[in-house]
C-alpha cells in the first residue's frame, strides 16, 4: 500500500510539473488542478470567473473525473453552455484521504487520455 501511495505521489508531482511547464505556473494542489479541468471541460478558455463559477467549475471537474469510473454521466449542456451531470451509480463511501487519492488517480488518467501536455 505504501509503495502504491508513493507511486501515486510521484506521478502526481510529475503531472503538476507538466502542467506547470505548459501553463508557466505549477498548480499548487488538487483544487487548482480541478479548476483547470473544469475550465477545460467548459471549453471557453481562460477568463475571470466569479467565486460561484469557480465552485461550479470544480464540480464539473469532479463529475468528469468520476465519469471515467462510471459514477457520473453527462446529461448535456444548459442554455449557457455549462455541462450538467447525473449520478449513474452510487458512489462508495470514502474518507477524505481516499477521496483525494481517487481524484488524483482519475486526474492522472484524464491528462493521459484526454489532454495532451
Amino acid at each position: 500500500m505504501i509503495k502504491k501511495d508513493l507511486e501515486l505521489e510521484r506521478n502526481w508531482q510529475q503531472l503538476l510539473a507538466r502542467i506547470g511547464g505548459t501553463l508557466g505556473k505549477k498548480p499548487e494542489d488538487l483544487n487548482a488542478v480541478l479548476f483547470l479541468i473544469g475550465v477545460q471541460e467548459l471549453g471557453r478558455g481562460p477568463k475571470n470567473f466569479s467565486k460561484e463559477e469557480k465552485q461550479d467549475l470544480m464540480h464539473i471537474a469532479i463529475c468528469k473525473l468520476m465519469s471515467l469510473s462510471g459514477y457520473y454521466e453527462l446529461e448535456g449542456l444548459d442554455e449557457q453552455g455549462w455541462p450538467h451531470w447525473r449520478l449513474a451509480r452510487k458512489l462508495p463511501h470514502f474518507d477524505l484521504l481516499e477521496q483525494e487519492k481517487l481524484l488524483k488517480m482519475q486526474a492522472l488518467e484524464y491528462f493521459d487520455s484526454e489532454v495532451q501536455l
